[in-house]
């Protein structure tokens, strides 16, 4: 029996990622020696907001850079991205009911992540909210002391990630990873299925009834 279900923010709570981008880009880029390009915010992904500005800004400016970028993505997310998906508040509302705890786990830095939840008016939705490092992705970690801090195996604890970085590190901990793929590309979803096949959501409603219908199952 699941007692404990972790979600992922970026691309899983909400369509952020795009946005996330999209500020970084213009925030970072002018502390820079030429434009930054997708690629490249994207090989700095894992680590948290200074932690990424550090990979493409030498010397101290990456602290002017920090401030520009909280700044940006604040009032970007007011207008790109206002909500979470249809049918997560309700999702974590249902399992919250079945006495399930609730965490959210992601790579987010503190600042960003409380102003995303703040935007998505899903501040009280968690029971406990672990963030990123600016130094190593450390997911695996924060997933391995959720097992501890809550006395579980890993058999009753599931992660809802939409990346294939998230399925290696419930891997590492021995916890099922539930892909959620209704916001990602055909080519990142065809990848993903490689590495879990088995556990593959196209929708919140999906996931929804996995949970809240079947996840005895597991």
């Amino acid at each position: 029996m699941i007692k404990l279900v972790a979600f992922d923010l970026d691309g899983t709570i909400g369509d952020t990622i795009p946005m996330c981008i999209s500020a970084f880009k213009k925030a970072v880029t002018p502390y820079t020696n030429h434009e930054l390009t997708e690629k490249e915010i994207i090989q700095t992904f894992g680590l948290n907001e200074e932690g990424m500005i550090r990979q493409v800004i030498t010397g101290d400016n990456w602290q002017k850079a920090l401030g520009d970028f909280y700044d940006v993505y604040k009032k970007m997310h007011a207008i790109k991205c206002p909500h979470p998906f249809e049918g997560i508040a309700e999702l974590i509302g249902e399992l919250k009911k079945k006495s399930i705890v609730i965490a959210l786990v992601t790579g987010k830095g503190k600042k960003s992540c409380t102003i995303t939840l703040k935007q998505f008016n899903m501040e009280g939705c968690f029971d406990c909210i672990r963030t990123g490092s600016s130094e190593r992705n450390r997911k695996a970690e924060h997933l391995n002391n959720l097992l501890v801090e809550y006395s579980l195996q890993p058999y009753e604890m599931v992660y809802i990630g939409d990346t294939v970085s998230d399925i290696m590190a419930c891997q590492k901990v021995g916890i099922k990873c539930l892909s959620a793929v209704w916001a990602t590309s055909d080519m990142d979803t065809c990848e993903i299925k490689e590495h879990n096949k088995e556990h593959l959501f196209y929708s919140v409603e999906s996931l929804r009834f996995f949970l809240t219908e079947s996840f005895k199952s597991i």
